[in-house]
């Protein structure tokens, strides 16, 4: 096993790094404040190659491994958690759709715009009765010819609002369980009966909009189907354990985060003539949050090994998004207590960092259906 990073992994942490240090971090306090979503640095990301990190050169994404990746959005969540939500939800969802399951046509036209981030993809899934109980849908397809008409709802769509191309789950038989539920590529500016009907007020995420979408007599042609009549459900399953590991990025990123405020601070604050990094109390804290931040990062590497490889990493997955989600909150809250009053005021960002990292914990899997999922990987 090998734990150094490669020099071309080497390059694209110390750029991304800079890129978030010089113009993310600058601004992640009032993109919290505003929740607005931050069209102009989504713009410059998409220049350098960070909306398409995992796609291939031809269409037009950066041709980085799954372990750049993941480096990648966790040095982008490090400066703010909602852009790591808006990376994820638009390249590990909606991109890794059309790249797994597109045809070639869907390929060259839907995901090369989103690979080289001139369009903003989201991944429209959930309902209000259906999270984590994908079948419960609602939300119909019909074939009409050479049209499908589309009826429903979606909601806690990340991108939902500011998505130029949208992959949609929806069922065709809804008389078959999970073999009837089937994807299509949406294109909201052009497809008429697609209804954004608001965004959520969250607790954290911010910059990342979360929209309910309404669909009324929302006609596509039969060629924006992804895959063949009921692939649906299968194909969500394995673009969202393949999204496990960016959200387990995201948590270390968040984390990371976290662990270099409270080191700052707690070498900066004085107490009884002394900085407070000379108390043992503080020192066992940080000590604790940098080795599990360390666990958390080998866990997110090891899944991404085992995907490049072609091997499962079903439960790898699953164990390197419960650890990091678990592990970010974690170290939140012990950077919040590290900064003590000022902790719990928006004077710093620890506060902050403790309301992004929750999400975690609830979205792409909650932490309870993931260990169903690891035990049930264990069992078989």
């Amino acid at each position: 096993m090998d734990f150094s990073l490669t020099a071309e992994q080497k390059q694209i942490k110390e750029m991304v790094s800079e890129f978030v240090d010089e113009e993310i971090k600058p601004v992640a306090d009032e993109i919290d404040a505003t929740d607005e979503f931050p069209s102009e640095l989504i713009e410059e990301m998409g220049e350098l190659g960070l909306m398409g990190m995992p796609f291939p050169e031809e269409y037009g994404g950066a041709g980085l491994d799954y372990h750049s990746y993941a480096i990648g959005l966790s040095e982008i969540s490090r400066g703010s958690g909602g852009l790591g939500t808006v990376v994820a939800a638009h390249t590990s969802l909606a991109g890794n759709m059309l790249y797994a399951f597109g045809d070639e046509h869907q390929k060259e036209t839907y995901l090369t715009p989103l690979a080289e981030g001139t369009d903003v993809g989201a991944f429209a899934l959930s309902e209000a009765g259906a999270g984590s109980d994908v079948p419960a849908m609602e939300t119909t397809a019909t074939k009409d010819g050479d049209e499908y008409i589309i009826e429903g709802g979606k909601l806690w769509i990340s991108n939902g609002s500011v998505a130029d191309t949208v992959t949609l789950f929806a069922k065709t038989d809804p008389d078959a369980g999970t073999d009837g539920i089937s994807s299509f590529v949406v294109r909201p500016e052009e497809d008429d009966g697609f209804y954004v009907e608001g965004t959520e007020h969250k607790l954290g995420d911010k910059g990342c909009p979360t929209a309910e979408l309404r669909f009324s007599d929302l006609r596509i042609p039969a060629d924006r189907r992804i895959g063949a009549e009921g692939d649906g459900f299968v194909q969500a399953l394995k673009t969202l354990n393949g999204g496990r590991i960016t959200i387990a990025a995201r948590g270390v990123g968040i984390a990371q985060a976290a662990l270099d405020a409270a080191l700052e601070y707690a070498e900066q604050r004085e107490q009884f003539d002394q900085p407070i990094s000379e108390f043992q109390s503080i020192q066992h804290k940080l000590a604790d949050m940098d080795t599990k931040v360390s666990a958390a990062r080998m866990l997110m590497h090891k899944a991404a090994d085992r995907k490049i490889r072609g091997e499962s990493f079903i439960k790898e997955a699953a164990q390197a998004k419960l650890y990091a989600s678990e592990v970010s909150r974690e170290v939140a809250n012990e950077g919040i207590q590290i900064h003590g009053g000022y902790g719990y005021t928006k004077d710093f960002p620890a506060e902050r960092f403790y309301r992004d990292a929750k999400l975690n914990e609830i979205y792409e899997g909650t932490s309870e259906i993931l260990r169903n999922t690891i035990a049930r990987q264990l069992l078989e």
